[in-house]
């Protein structure tokens, strides 16, 4: 049954979710930045540093979402006005199969993590209290729910014909395409939702069109941006299949698989700007460039062999130069420049992360910004654009720092997802076993 929940967003806990400082307790030693990996005195411990972050909250759901993509909404581009508010939907891993969601997410009332000059200067006039503060600041977190049969493997949002789709890929070996127009109506208004709260008891939602073509579960899965309503889903056999929108308000997927993958499809994405042309990439360790135009057998344009040491896990596509970004099982970030692609060469590799990386994602209007995640329990950000200053001093420990490594998020555990918010600009919403992170940082 979907409900409303609203509940406090956590954004100062004392040892999570930060560029951490490591402070001994003793208080003799001045707070210094901890690196990951670093050991820990005993009278030592991680604090946050607050000041490292615009904006900082967590929120838990309950059963864990490892897949989740951020809703455009009608609030309006380049957003910098707090308090803030995003849409989110998400799919849940519950222990028991018949207890997953789809979870329609509003998060409002995002504020700061600072406080502005002028607030502090009436607070300190005794214009209003801290106990009154607190309430007025606290986030809340709405949520509607589908009932969707197994696990949730990933989760993709595009806005077709006036109304918000998502398409769920189940461990059932189902791809199923929601419609979601009403439950973001029903979060935003709570008369709306109790009504749907009813409804939904004896008409549980169905999905607009349901595909159980594929051979296996999968978590390749992506909408094309430059024409509205066509998918990609690719599964762990090695198949991928292409929708397209009918005239009956269903989907056509066309049943001849693309051919070349010889292991799972693990990561798709659509070019940004160029119809029928699509990136994925495998277990089997290529990197391939699609044009769907061509027969499935001869869609395969251009394959990079051995593009990781290993598995090849997530892949992201550069919104403004023809760049692709992949991140492997080998913990490695390499950057793909297409004009070079045959090559197989990358034009920059980055060694950070200690375990495979489990996300990446360009920024949407910032072409050198990058953002990664991993099972290492971080985030990591990077601007492509730096390079390191010859007469700059380092401690030891920095220097072996990638000098694109902006800044290091942790506190969650196994994060699985990230995703730049398109609308807010450097706000980053990430998703782990331990729950959300919504956050901007003051380097991006």
């Amino acid at each position: 049954m979907s409900k409303e929940i609203e509940e406090q967003m956590d954004g100062s806990s004392s040892e999570s979710d930060e560029e951490m400082e490591e402070g001994s307790n003793d208080g003799d030693d001045q707070p210094k930045t901890y690196l990951p990996g670093q050991p820990l005195k005993e009278d030592e411990q991680l604090v946050c540093d607050q000041s490292a972050y615009v904006m900082l909250h967590q929120a838990q759901t309950g059963a864990p979402c490892l897949s989740f993509d951020i809703v455009t909404d009608n609030l309006g581009s380049d957003r910098n006005q707090f308090p803030m508010t995003t849409y989110l939907v998400a799919g849940t891993q519950a222990s028991s199969a018949h207890l997953n969601n789809v979870l329609v997410i509003k998060m409002s009332n995002l504020h700061p993590t600072s406080k502005p000059e002028d607030q502090n200067e009436d607070e300190e006039s005794g214009e209003s209290s801290d106990e009154e503060e607190d309430e007025e600041k606290k986030p809340q977190m709405t949520f509607a729910f589908i009932k969707h049969q197994g696990c949730v493997n990933r989760i993709r949002t595009t806005n077709f014909k006036n109304s918000v789709i998502a398409a769920s890929w189940s461990e059932l070996g189902r791809v199923d395409v929601w419609n979601i127009t009403q439950q973001l109506q029903a979060v935003d208004d709570p008369a709306l939702l109790e009504r749907y709260n009813v409804d939904v008891v004896n008409n549980p939602v169905k999905p607009l069109y349901s595909f159980s073509g594929h051979q296996q579960e999968g978590f390749g899965i992506d909408w094309c941006p430059t024409e509205p309503g066509v998918l990609a889903t690719g599964d762990c056999r090695r198949d991928i299949h292409i929708w397209k929108p009918n005239e009956a308000g269903t989907w056509d997927v066309d049943q001849r698989p693309l051919v070349g993958h010889t292991s799972s499809v693990e990561d798709i994405q659509w070019s940004p700007n160029e119809r029928n042309v699509l990136a994925s990439c495998s277990v089997d360790k290529t990197i391939r460039i699609w044009d769907t135009r061509a027969a499935p057998s001869k869609a395969c344009m251009l394959t990079v062999e051995n593009a990781h040491e290993s598995d090849i896990n997530v892949i992201s596509w550069n919104n403004k130069e023809p760049f692709i970004a992949s991140g492997g099982d080998d913990g490695f970030l390499h950057v793909w420049d297409l004009r070079q692609f045959a090559s197989g060469t990358p034009v920059g590799t980055f060694k950070h992360h200690t375990a495979p990386v489990t996300s990446v994602q360009w920024h949407w209007t910032e072409p050198s910004v990058l953002a990664s995640a991993g099972e290492d329990h971080q985030v990591a950000l990077w601007d492509l654009a730096v390079e390191r200053d010859d007469d700059e001093v380092l401690d030891d420990e920095l220097k072996n720092l990638p000098p694109q490594l902006l800044f290091i998020h942790q506190g969650q555990n196994d994060i699985k997802e990230l995703h730049w918010h398109k609308q807010i600009p450097g706000v980053i919403v990430t998703t782990a076993h331990t729950g959300f992170n919504i956050f901007k940082t003051i380097s991006v």
